[in-house]
């Protein structure tokens, strides 16, 4: 309590005070309060009437008494300067959004009306920001008189937001943009089950699990590839804010060796700003399409051109792959394209269509939902989610069903891939940046790697 009170003091006084007055009005409340703490003086045993007490008065000289009259005036200001702060200290009252929440409501549970609402958002033209809130933001509310909001801190995360600060009737809008501390943290894992459980045992988030499948799906299918005693290695950046850890940043680099294959990959930000994948001598980790559109799954039926129905008992052929996987399980598109049907569709159920470049197109079918904002006629980047997975349709059961077209013809997705065009590399002009901005980096990493190798070998020799 008593570090709020001095908190919300330092913000009251900087704002209305000069900090010349300060220095004196600080030094003057440091001694009132030095004074008043002090035990009283003891006077000892009550003179009798018998005994004569004389009294000496002191002249002051007259700037003395100035000074002494100044110094009592001072801290009287100062006991009512205390007096004016008192009313003002408060505390922020946070409230982090959650789904179905609404801003209504939230107002009204701190003491506001739809009045107060109303005059926020019709501010400035960055309210706009608070039509556009989604679960996980933070408002933070300063409401130091009852039914009177001074400031409103709206947090789309520890770094970046908006603070309303009232001005009169109206608020003005400051951007919040804090910069976080970055840590490398560089985590190893092996492979003795599945790769889900081998990154939970390396304490890998699982963010940066799925993301290191997305950067190698084009060359590794994590379902059929790895194999016990494939390793792994990531290096990401750790956040951190006035030291405490606020999240993870993005990988820089990260390694898999599968069946004594190995594949390695640094993060390049290019002349345009453009974020990707490469191996160390600039070919794009990235090809034309991924090798699957989820990143947890089991393929539980694949492409057959004389399989049995599972329903209709019929040989009919299964023109696609079979993914099955949770319900709500996001898809992505396997590659850049635009969608030509995202809608019910029969015993496809809900089903998303994308048509990509060189008469490519691939169909996603069952889905329990879209994507957020996916319709028809919107364009996908590859790693996109454009769906979820569901059991609409003719479905017997929470699965993805894949089909890939190439002009119109239905082939194996699973087979095809390896056929088809890489996606471009760093550019013969753009090799020097490349080299420049990953090279340091990259001998980073491997000092990591071979540190952790040696380490094994000295375990194993123990």
């Amino acid at each position: 309590m008593m570090m709020e009170i001095l908190q919300a003091s330092r913000q009251f006084v900087g704002k209305y005070y000069p900090r010349s007055h300060l220095y004196v009005a600080g030094s003057v409340l440091g001694l009132a309060i030095v004074l008043i703490a002090m035990p009283g003086e003891d006077k000892g045993p009550v003179p009798s009437n018998d005994a004569q007490q004389i009294t000496i008065p002191i002249p002051l000289l007259d700037h003395e008494l100035q000074e002494s009259n100044e110094l009592i005036a001072t801290i009287n200001s100062g006991k009512s300067l205390i007096e004016e702060i008192a009313p003002q200290i408060s505390t922020w009252q946070n409230f982090e959004i959650k789904s179905g929440d609404n801003l209504s409501n939230i107002f009204a549970k701190v003491g506001l009306s739809d009045q107060d609402l109303f005059r926020v958002l019709n501010s400035n033209k960055e309210a706009e920001i608070l039509n556009n809130i989604y679960p996980g933001y933070q408002l933070d509310f300063l409401i130091p008189n009852e039914g009177r909001l001074e400031q409103l801190r709206v947090l789309k995360s520890p770094l970046e937001g908006y603070l309303f600060t009232r001005e009169n009737n109206n608020f003005k809008v400051e951007e919040i943009e804090r910069a976080a501390q970055l840590r490398p943290a560089f985590k190893v894992g092996e492979i003795t089950d599945s790769l889900f459980m081998a990154g939970q045992r390396a304490k890998i988030p699982a963010a940066h699990l799925m993301e290191m499948a997305n950067i190698f799906g084009g060359v590794i299918d994590f379902i059929l590839d790895p194999r016990v005693g494939d390793q792994f290695s990531i290096l990401y950046d750790e956040q951190y804010l006035d030291g405490e850890f606020i999240g993870n940043g993005e990988i820089l680099a990260t390694t898999f060796i599968n069946q004594d294959k190995t594949f390695t990959a640094v993060r390049y930000v290019n002349q345009l700003g453009e974020v990707g994948y490469y191996s160390p001598d600039g070919e794009s980790m990235r090809k034309a399409f991924l090798r699957n559109p989820l990143d947890v799954f089991r393929i539980s039926s694949n492409f057959n051109p004389r399989r049995r129905h599972p329903i209709l008992n019929t040989i009919r052929a299964h023109k696609g792959t079979d993914y099955a996987a949770p319900t709500g399980t996001p898809i992505r598109a396997t590659s850049d394209g635009r969608i030509t049907r995202a809608s019910r569709y029969g015993s496809f159920g809900n089903l998303v269509i994308i048509q990509h470049a060189g008469s490519f197109e691939t169909k996603y079918a069952h889905l329990s939902r879209f994507g957020r904002g996916i319709s028809r006629g919107d364009r996908v980047q590859q790693g996109d989610i454009i769906g979820y997975v569901g059991a609409t349709g003719g479905a017997t059961g929470p699965h993805l069903h894949y089909e890939f077209l190439v002009n119109g013809v239905h082939q194996n997705p699973r087979t095809i891939l390896d056929k088809l065009p890489k996606a471009e590399s760093i550019a013969l002009n753009e090799m020097d940046r490349f080299k420049n901005q990953t090279e340091k980096l990259l001998k980073q990493f491997k000092e990591y790697n071979d540190s952790r190798t040696l380490e094994l070998n000295q375990n194993n020799a123990d």
